[in-house]
């Protein structure tokens, strides 16, 4: 029972993931302080916490699932925390990156292109949840890159 708390409590990034209105939204936009607290650190602090949260939230997320009964719940947010860290994980430092960031990444989470969306429709439990976020993810880290490197952004 106390990891079932746990899993739970990790899931839902504390709670967030239970506040009103679009909780993937709020999931996401709690992660972008710690996002560019983990930037100040450089590339391989970001890259390791990614890797611990996806190692995380794979477990918590399918412990959640489970326990709330549902393939995908809404309450569900640590995918989002690590599909946006995804986005940020090559994004120049920054407040302006970390706003586009976040505005590229919810948007191929809610669109979810193909594979995104085969993922979302084929994979369950933790991977299933997970999965997705991770592709949409690096959807949004690509079109930042796009913008650094060609853009009217880049070097801002």
């Amino acid at each position: 029972m106390a990891a079932t708390r746990l899993a739970l409590f990790l899931a839902t990034l504390g709670g967030v993931g239970r506040w009103p209105g679009a909780p993937g939204t709020w999931g996401t936009l709690v992660t972008v302080p710690l996002c560019a607290l983990l930037q100040e650190g450089g590339f391989l602090v970001l890259a390791g916490a990614l890797g611990v949260l996806t190692v995380v939230g794979l477990w918590a997320a399918d412990v959640a699932s489970r326990h709330l009964g549902h393939n995908d719940p809404r309450e569900v947010v640590i995918d989002e925390a690590a599909g946006y860290l995804v986005t940020m994980l090559w994004a120049p430092p920054g407040w302006l990156w970390l706003a586009l960031g976040f505005g590229l990444f919810r948007l191929f989470d809610i669109w979810k292109p193909w594979p995104v969306n085969w993922l979302d429709r084929r994979l369950h439990g933790g991977w299933g949840i997970m999965a997705d976020d991770l592709a949409a993810g690096v959807y949004g880290a690509l079109i930042l890159a796009l913008l650094e490197r060609w853009g009217p952004l880049g070097g801002a």
